[in-house]
């Protein structure tokens, strides 16, 4: 048995539906259902009796502490975030709360729960923290990938709430002795993405014929890794990561936001042409961009491939073209996620 917390979010989500399909091992699923915790991407799972579904706060350490005792896991795997740089620049508190104090909380319940574990149980039991490279700040445009080493730099509210979440993460495994791993990933995109993010963004513009809004001149860059690509190097550092210790987890595709666009619209204009057999790219406008934009992410994963021989399956063309099919074939999904406050959020963002 594991806990897994924030799994009906994006990245967590795709991390349960793939920990399911691979193992018999049962998981505990603990998640507050905020904006972008959605129910209905576990909708396969209904009656499976390997995934508990619980709503709740990993702030809440009564909750989390009965959870423990009840389900005795052998590691927590910690996904609940929030996790959107617009949102923490029009809203912070969220983000302090949730990344800063929920983790806080969250560690101690599980060292008390630790704490009373005895041995081989006691040996194998692991937390795992799943951050961002946004925590190392920007690069120029000639300035070596991040790697483990990199200085924290965090511009942003969101990345600032994710660097103080690590450095707890890092403290009670000094202090307290507690089993952490903490990996830090690069731009995640892939099925059940809420369409804030700029993929999931300019597919559902793109076929619902908006504007698709693109922030200063387009060329911030970003290393993007496919979610399920992530997933499985999350597994892979669970199963044999050193304790202690941080693992880089990146895809090695560097794009440009703008290129990523025109990569979009070319497969749209191929699989799901326009009425008026325009391209997409017609659709494309350029908006104010949004305060300390960072211009460049880029992820070194070398360590995890040579200590733990982990590597990404896809290449950006073939995530990218699996992303935009299956957005293509769930328009249910995208319709239901879609609604209500969504909407509002993106017009007063790009507005």
């Amino acid at each position: 048995m594991i806990i897994v917390t924030g799994g009906a979010g994006f990245i967590g989500a795709n991390f349960v539906l793939d920990w399911l399909a691979q193992s018999d091992e049962a998981l505990v699923n603990l998640d507050i259902l905020s904006y972008a915790g959605n129910r209905e991407t576990l909708a396969s799972l209904d009656g499976d009796a390997r995934h508990i579904f619980v709503q709740g706060d990993i702030g809440d350490k009564e909750l989390v502490a009965r959870l423990l005792a009840e389900h005795r896991p052998r590691a927590v795997v910690n996904f609940a975030a929030e996790s959107h740089v617009d949102r923490s620049i029009h809203g912070p508190e969220a983000f302090i709360q949730t990344n800063i104090v929920g983790t806080f909380n969250l560690l101690e319940a599980v060292r008390s729960y630790w704490g009373g574990l005895e041995g081989e149980d006691k040996a194998n039991f692991r937390f795992l923290h799943v951050s961002t490279d946004e925590v190392y700040g920007s690069l120029g445009k000639e300035d070596p990938a991040f790697t483990e080493n990199n200085r924290y730099e965090p511009n942003s509210p969101y990345s600032a709430s994710k660097a103080a979440s690590d450095h707890l993460v890092r403290a009670y495994h000094h202090t307290y002795g507690l089993p952490v791993l903490t990996t830090n990933c690069s731009n995640n995109y892939g099925p059940y993405h809420f369409p804030e993010k700029l993929i999931p963004l300019v597919i559902h513009n793109a076929l619902a014929g908006k504007e698709l809004p693109i922030y200063g001149d387009g060329q911030q860059i970003r290393d993007w890794l496919y979610v399920k690509d992530h997933c499985s190097a999350i597994r892979r550092v669970l199963e044999a990561g050193v304790l202690g210790e941080t693992y880089n987890v990146g895809g090695w595709n560097e794009k440009a936001n703008l290129d990523v666009v025109y990569t979009l619209c070319a497969i749209l204009d191929e699989l799901n042409p326009r009425a008026d057999a325009q391209s997409y790219k017609t659709q494309i406008t350029f908006v104010k961009d949004r305060p300390g934009h960072d211009k460049r992410y880029a992820i070194d994963a070398s360590k995890l491939e040579r200590e733990l021989g982990w590597k990404p399956a896809e290449t950006f063309e073939t995530g990218i073209r699996k992303t935009v099919q299956w957005y293509l074939a769930n328009a249910a999904w995208v319709e239901n996620v879609t609604s209500g406050n969504y909407r509002n959020w993106v017009a007063k963002q790009y507005a």
